[in-house]
């Protein structure tokens, strides 16, 4: 996911709303060739697993729950969500 080489025109633009999880219809592997971050309330965060900046959460494991499946579960937070490139 680092890629330091690439200029900002190289790097495809960020959606609205992203996925990690490859079995989402909003994962977008094109994006994860790249260093991303998100900052959540002004303040950058680590674990975020999906995102949607125009409806304003963030989705985060919830501790180390798992569900019946092995998955994590996880929570909603509502707030000021801003993705960019590092």
């Amino acid at each position: 996911m680092n890629d330091t080489a690439a200029t900002p025109s190289e790097r495809p633009a960020l959606p609205d709303h992203l996925s990690i999880d490859p079995r989402s219809p909003h994962h977008v592997a094109a994006v994860f060739e790249h260093d991303i971050g998100i900052r959540f309330n002004g303040k950058e965060r680590f674990d975020v697993e999906e995102y949607c900046v125009s409806e304003g959460w963030i989705r985060v494991p919830a501790g180390k729950t798992v569900d019946r499946k092995g998955q994590p579960l996880m929570i909603k937070l509502k707030g000021a969500v801003e993705a960019f490139y590092r």
